[in-house]
């Protein structure tokens, strides 16, 4: 996504992608309170509850916060390790990503994301 006006057609792919790859059903999405978040008619019409936070409130983002701050932190690390130079970062951050979603969480009863997402 290079542009802020990218996300409304990145949100409606995602959710297409979801119900055909998976089979499932996006219940709801929690976002900040940006404009280009505002697509009432688009989740009332698909069922969706549109959830914001408000203003000045980090509390409220605390987990999505430090999962970001976990995902940030293995990347630093997997480049810090390998002694490669940070123009390699966003192959770090696709990798961190890979590895932490293969890692199982007491979150989830010691599963992985991608167990119980592919079972």
């Amino acid at each position: 996504m290079k542009h802020k006006s990218d996300t409304r057609s990145c949100i409606q792919n995602f959710i297409s992608f979801i119900s055909t790859q998976f089979s499932a059903k996006v219940k709801a999405i929690r976002s900040d309170n940006g404009l280009e978040f505002q697509m009432s008619t688009y989740y009332s019409s698909l069922g969706i509850l549109h959830q914001t936070s408000f203003v000045e409130t980090p509390q409220q983002k605390s987990i999505v916060e430090r999962k970001h701050r976990h995902l940030l932190n293995v990347t630093r690390s997997l480049l810090f390790h390998s002694k490669l130079p940070k123009c390699f970062w966003s192959y770090a951050l696709s990798h961190a990503t890979f590895l932490i979603s293969r890692l199982p969480t007491p979150v989830i009863h010691n599963k992985t994301p991608f167990e119980l997402l592919f079972q």
